[in-house]
């Protein structure tokens, strides 16, 4: 059963919308190679957001280097932000990060975080996330 989100377009709009990149991962469950993202070294402070619909996703404060070649977090800016499903594709069981405004696919969520900042690692696509530079 399809899942109904607040963001709702004909794939046309999302296709005139999002580079060739990003509409494969947001809206195909694709994912970038590991090492090239344009925000997995990023260190600037602000707020990453779904690059579909505007939706704050994660602050930098939650980013770290994770050594995974992807952008990783340990939390969301909050829970309402994701919506979080099983995905049991290419013979594996993980789970799924969507945006929760339009249900474009983020990234992964693991259990292999840093211990004292809660245990989870969200692994997402730099192409799924825009970037909000806070102004200090």
């Amino acid at each position: 059963m399809k899942k109904y989100y607040p963001i709702d377009k004909p794939e046309s709009e999302w296709r005139a919308k999002l580079d060739e990149q990003s509409y494969k991962v947001l809206r195909e469950k694709g994912t970038e190679r590991p090492n090239t993202g344009q925000y997995y070294l990023n260190k600037e402070t602000g707020i990453y957001e779904c690059k579909g619909c505007g939706n704050d996703i994660f602050h930098s404060s939650a980013k770290y280097d994770s050594g995974c070649g992807w952008p990783a977090f340990t939390e969301p800016i909050s829970p309402k932000a994701i919506d979080v499903q099983m995905d049991y594709s290419h013979m594996m069981i993980r789970e799924e990060i969507l945006c929760a405004k339009c249900g474009g696919h983020l990234g992964h969520r693991f259990p292999d975080g840093p211990k004292d900042r809660g245990g989870i690692r969200y692994c997402i696509n730099s192409v799924s996330m825009d970037f909000k530079k806070e102004d200090q």
